[in-house]
């Protein structure tokens, strides 16, 4: 089975994505579904929400400088080398440096059924990379049709090895040449928004930009690419919109926060569907709405466990417990819109539980 990917992206910062890509990959895997999270933001926060300082440290630490530490965790089981790609931008680096294809690496696993491709700060050299490439790729260059590529094979490769029925790609808020490469890898875009100016901002030139890429990478570079080298078709398939909820606070009125709520359908219609008629559509792509969980955050970070999967002895008393079990059924409800809008099929009959 080919594994569906899921792209969340919001070129505007601060909406709470890579939150929202954490607890749905964490639910997700809740259904019976193998679930492959890949940290492809150069803030690498999707990484550090997985994993503690102590991993990561290994993670991102020179083969050499392990080798001089006495780090067994560098060696894989069974071998007698030090293993050198563990990150997104360890799986770059041979095309960064001009010795190699890309790396396959393999991902870290984070619990039964769900794991993770750890990102790195690293990758943020992989920019300027692929922006020289991408023209390059419209004259059929296979090296560069090969950089361009090298997202969409590394997680092809991750998903065969977990065989994955969906991946979720965390990317970081802009409309660069990672963002771009990463995108033309999925399947679909799930966006996230904050009921404001700026989200819809974002809206109105991520949607041109979209359809952009797409068109270039479909009708331009795809009949070119040689028979060797897997490339993705770049349906990016917009899937709907979750609404963050903000916290409120005083110097933000309830009424500045509706008005900016009432004009999401008509501009994302418009922007990202490219619909003639915007006017004649509702709230049909809102998938959900999540209400701000700020107060659970510090607890589930100390505890390093979704929200919803709080317990008394992590401090979730009285209250904060059943705030914790309204936060279950709304990301459960996520889960379950994500997967149908998706066409996922579960492998396993039962519910999350």
């Amino acid at each position: 089975m080919t594994a569906t990917s899921i792209a969340l992206f919001n070129n505007k910062g601060g909406v709470g994505k890579t939150t929202l890509a954490y607890h749905l990959a964490h639910m997700i895997s809740r259904f019976g579904l193998s679930v492959l999270a890949v940290d492809l933001d150069p803030q690498a926060n999707l990484t550090s929400m997985c994993l503690d300082e102590n991993e990561i440290e290994d993670l991102w630490s020179h083969p050499s400088e392990l080798i001089a530490q006495g780090a067994a965790a560098a060696t894989l089981p069974g071998m007698g080398r030090v293993r050198e790609d563990r990150t997104v931008a360890d799986a770059v680096r041979p095309i960064l440096e001009g010795t190699g294809d890309v790396a396959l690496v393999e991902p870290v696993s984070l619990k039964p059924g769900l794991w993770l491709l750890p990102g790195s700060l690293d990758l943020s050299r992989f920019e300027d990379k692929l922006s020289n490439e991408w023209f390059k790729s419209f004259a059929g260059d296979v090296a560069a049709i090969r950089t361009t590529t090298a997202f969409h094979r590394m997680i092809e490769h991750a998903a065969a090895a977990v065989d994955a029925d969906i991946v979720l790609i965390d990317v970081g808020p802009n409309l660069g040449a990672i963002n771009r490469a990463a995108l033309i890898a999925a399947d679909s875009v799930l966006m996230p928004l904050a009921a404001d100016l700026f989200s819809l901002k974002g809206l109105s030139n991520l949607g041109p930009t979209l359809r952009e890429w797409r068109r270039n990478w479909q009708h331009v570079v795809l009949p070119q690419v040689p028979p060797g080298i897997s490339a993705p078709p770049a349906r990016m398939t917009p899937l709907g919109y979750v609404i963050m909820q903000p916290e409120m606070r005083l110097d933000r009125p309830v009424k500045a926060y509706g008005r900016w709520l009432e004009r999401i359908p008509w501009v994302y219609s418009a922007a990202v569907l490219d619909d003639p008629d915007p006017s004649r559509n509702d709230d049909q792509y809102r998938i959900a709405t999540l209400r701000n969980y700020r107060s659970l955050m510090p607890l589930a970070h100390d505890a390093r466990k979704p929200m919803f999967e709080l317990k008394a002895a992590d401090g979730a008393l009285g209250s904060t417990q059943k705030y914790v079990q309204t936060c279950y059924r709304e990301f459960r409800e996520l889960a379950e819109n994500v997967l149908r809008l998706a066409e996922v099929r579960k492998k396993a009959e039962g519910t999350a539980g």
